[in-house]
């Protein structure tokens, strides 16, 4: 229990030392836009950390295209040594561990939901009426 409290807090970390660094150093101009650190997880061993990262299209209301999302992850892979650098100078860990970039789909996956439900909620008033 204690080390996975401790992983967490270390994932936590990352996250925010991560979302520094897309604000203040890494200047890819593939990371304009709406791109954002959603979440960290931070394996038992401290071995390798998956960064989850959220990319929004142009309008706060549509999904990211798949080739906007493939450019994003191509970035984050390509500022990996200079993020892994700062991980390991500020936060002091003995190892770094390796990072894996995913793209978090989980608000995408909710808004299909949402709009599931708000269409079902339709058909069944058109029902009624």
């Amino acid at each position: 229990m204690k080390k996975r409290y401790r992983a967490g807090r270390i994932g936590e970390e990352i996250r925010r030392l991560v979302s520094e660094l897309l604000l203040r150093e890494i200047k890819d101009p593939r990371l304009s836009g709406i791109v954002s650190i959603s979440a960290v997880e931070v394996s038992g061993d401290y071995s390798y950390a998956t960064i989850y990262i959220t990319v929004l299209g142009e309008k706060s209301q549509e999904g990211a295209t798949d080739e906007r999302k493939e450019e994003v992850l191509d970035a984050f892979n390509s500022a990996k040594g200079l993020i892994r650098r700062e991980i390991g100078r500020q936060i002091k860990l003995r190892h770094v561990p390796d990072l894996v970039f995913k793209i978090d789909t989980s608000l995408e996956y909710g808004r299909r939901i949402s709009k599931v439900i708000s269409d079902l909620e339709k058909k069944d008033l058109g029902d009624e009426y």
